[in-house]
């Protein structure tokens, strides 16, 4: 347990930031189509609607690879002190953040938007504390 008296900010902000992106991946892929459909109608009037599917692989990707590199992160944090792949990791979802932000706001949806900026508060405090 000495370990959460070592990094608890970082811990918790890791293990906030895996459920909240692997959850998510892991949404759009066990649901590919009912996402792809709701995401689909949400980008209708906007330029990216022709390039939905791509982009939404694209996000599915970086949120598990992101997933991925924090989860073994922590594993680093724990076992040697290390701290490059939970930045990465990090790194990689505050980027997942920023590409959701640019979709909401050229899809119009202020509020969506808006409620991305708790999450990339959560992303860079995490950066700032891994660096």
């Amino acid at each position: 347990m000495d370990i959460l008296t070592k990094y608890p900010a970082e811990i918790l902000i890791l293990l906030f930031l895996i459920v909240t992106f692997l959850q998510s991946g892991i949404d759009k892929l066990t649901d590919w189509k009912g996402n792809l459909d709701f995401i689909k109608d949400h980008f209708k009037n906007s330029p990216l609607k022709n390039s939905v599917p791509l982009l939404l692989a694209v996000i599915v990707l970086i949120e598990v690879v992101a997933s991925v590199f924090m989860i073994y992160g922590i594993y680093e944090l724990v076992t040697s002190g290390a701290k490059e792949f939970a930045l990465y990791g990090i790194e990689l979802s505050a980027l997942t953040l920023i590409f959701l932000l640019i979709g909401q706001r050229l899809a119009k949806d202020y509020a969506g938007a808006m409620s991305l900026a708790v999450y990339f508060i959560i992303a860079v405090f995490g950066i700032t504390l891994l660096v």
